[in-house]
């Protein structure tokens, strides 16, 4: 056996026996001042002050009363190489009853566009601040962490922000199509 090898080996059975507490712990995501406007993907916070974080059961048991779903995940982009004349009509897959706003979970959002995001989803509960309101799009995503922000900070008090996405609901029911709500995004955005 070659010594670069041998020492590979070596060093293997020697990180597999020790034990897990003594590996560095990976650096847990702070929550930022404000909204995310960094890139739309990495690794999120475990928190969401104001909100409460919940997994796929917790929204199972939660969709047995009134719940408002909302989906900020992006849009498919019409690929580059695709011909002018080909026949362009993706399909956005999402969890059976939600309101989908493509990239409504910008942090950047213009004023205008996050006014609107916002009066369409006061009309969506009816005015409630104490509706229950779910917000998501895919893991790694900060856009429904931002939206989850945005909705804490307009004063609404059942705010939950689900970071398994849709990818998680999917691992253990179907999706189904849905359509950008109605309006979005504004006009001339």
């Amino acid at each position: 056996m070659r010594p670069a090898t041998l020492l590979r080996r070596c060093a293997l059975i020697l990180l597999a026996s020790l034990p897990l507490a003594s590996l560095p712990a990976e650096a847990e995501v702070a929550e930022p001042p404000g909204l995310w406007t960094g890139p739309m993907v990495g690794e999120t916070p475990a928190t969401l002050n104001g909100a409460t974080v919940i997994d796929v059961p917790t929204l199972e048991g939660m969709l047995e009363g009134p719940v408002l779903l909302i989906d900020v995940g992006k849009a498919a982009r019409r690929p580059d190489n695709l011909p002018e004349d080909t026949l362009w009509k993706p399909v956005h897959r999402s969890i059976p009853g939600a309101a989908w706003f493509p990239g409504g979970g910008a942090g950047d959002l213009p004023p205008e566009q996050a006014r609107a995001l916002l009066g369409r989803i006061d009309e969506l509960a009816k005015g409630d601040k104490d509706a229950v309101l779910v917000t998501f799009c895919k893991p790694n995503c900060w856009g429904s962490w931002n939206l989850g922000k945005r909705l804490v900070e307009a004063g609404y008090r059942q705010v939950h922000w689900l970071p398994a996405g849709i990818d998680g609901w999917q691992e253990l029911h179907d999706a189904v199509p849905v359509q950008p709500q109605p309006g979005w995004p504004p006009e001339g955005e």
